[in-house]
């Protein structure tokens, strides 16, 4: 989403820096990489420990060397280091929000308070969901500030795509049934394997694919194992062919617990594949029931597997939630459509922070930047 954004940006006259944290521990640099992918600009920022001075420093220095006029930040350590880099330099800030926050654990609870004190003093929240804005208003953030704005991407790589992961098979599969996603209880991955089970013995010669990782994959193989189906189920780990990925699935299964608007979706759909997923957090502006999708109940195996049992059975289902699906999304969800959004809340930023500033301002005030004048974020 956010390389999308800083592209699609390019095009309305504003110019993205890319600040990516690097931990010398766990680096998790590749969005770094992907953007330098894409010619755009990039700023390693290092961060070691809890509390990092030299984090603050280095993100001040580069506001100051490129001349930033706007900060905008992605999840709690950017708001709190983005904050303290931004204060006393003129440049005011804007936050999105993908998800709310977990209210797990006595640490997780302690950053959400701290994360909350720290985002009401942004000019702009941007949520990407309803439910998200509402978890905003509720932690005291004013509704004044919060914009709800729908994630979107590049959709063209994912209309004309090549069935990549489907051609490597040895076998090609009858049905491909996958889910996509980290591997986390949030998506739901326990309720897709149970399901998968209940799928089976109706229709013996599907095939499930899960693709991507994360901390619960040995537990998620276990439990294929332990429902003896482990033979008809593919962990298929990270990739990055992932148009090929959606182009080689027949279904698009999301059964998570909770979510903002998941970019899964959209681009299983922009690749006119039909989704079942549960209507969580901002999936109900995606899957419209019985046209855009299917809906299937939280925790409920025998109901997704249902969902999936009638859509390998009605070739015209597939095909008419998948059409109707990818024109959906391509009006909705693009990235030239978020982009827009997010260049009219900027303006609206700059502009009261400079209207502010006038009114507190014991020094000669700044020249105001003319509206539409090329900006850098």
């Amino acid at each position: 989403m956010l390389l999308c954004l800083a592209r699609s940006l390019a095009s309305l006259g504003h110019e993205s820096v890319i600040g990516v944290f690097r931990n010398s521990h766990c680096p998790h640099t590749e969005i770094a990489e992907a953007a330098k992918l894409v010619s755009l600009k990039v700023e390693i920022i290092s961060c070691d420990g809890k509390v990092d001075r030299s984090a603050v420093d280095a993100i001040r220095h580069s506001l100051r060397i490129h001349s930033i006029d706007l900060v905008h930040t992605h999840g709690y350590k950017a708001n709190f280091y983005g904050y303290l880099a931004a204060r006393g330099e003129g440049v005011p800030l804007v936050a999105t929000y993908h998800l709310d926050w977990p209210d797990r654990g006595l640490a997780l609870r302690l950053y959400h308070l701290l994360d909350r004190l720290v985002v009401r003093r942004f000019g702009r929240i941007a949520a990407v969901s309803e439910a998200v804005a509402r978890s905003l208003r509720r932690s005291g953030v004013p509704s004044a500030r919060i914009t709800t704005i729908d994630n979107g991407i590049d959709l063209s790589p994912f209309a004309q795509a090549r069935p990549t992961l489907r051609n490597e098979m040895p076998q090609r599969p009858k049905m491909l049934i996958g889910l996509v996603g980290r591997l986390t209880p949030q998506k739901g991955c326990e309720y897709f394997l149970r399901a998968a089970r209940r799928v089976l013995i109706d229709f013996p010669e599907a095939l499930f694919v899960l693709v991507g990782e994360g901390p619960d994959r040995m537990k998620l193989e276990a439990l294929a194992q332990e429902l003896n189906i482990r033979d008809r189920v593919i962990f298929a780990g990270h990739r990055e062919d992932m148009p090929g990925v959606y182009s080689s699935l027949d279904v698009l299964v999301l059964p998570s617990i909770n979510e903002g608007l998941p970019m899964t979706l959209i681009e299983a759909m922009a690749a006119a594949r039909p989704v079942v997923a549960t209507p969580v957090g901002a999936v109900p502006k995606l899957v419209i029931p019985e046209r855009t999708g299917l809906w299937v109940n939280l925790r409920d195996p025998e109901n997704l597997a249902a969902a999936i049992g009638r859509l390998i059975s009605d070739l015209d289902l597939r095909r008419r939630l998948g059409a109707d699906g990818q024109a959906w999304v391509m009006r909705r969800f693009s990235a030239e459509a978020m982009a827009r959004k997010y260049a009219e809340i900027y303006q609206d930023t700059a502009a009261e922070y400079r209207r502010d500033s006038l009114s507190h301002a014991t020094a000669v005030p700044q020249k105001a930047q003319p509206a539409g004048e090329r900006s850098r974020l």
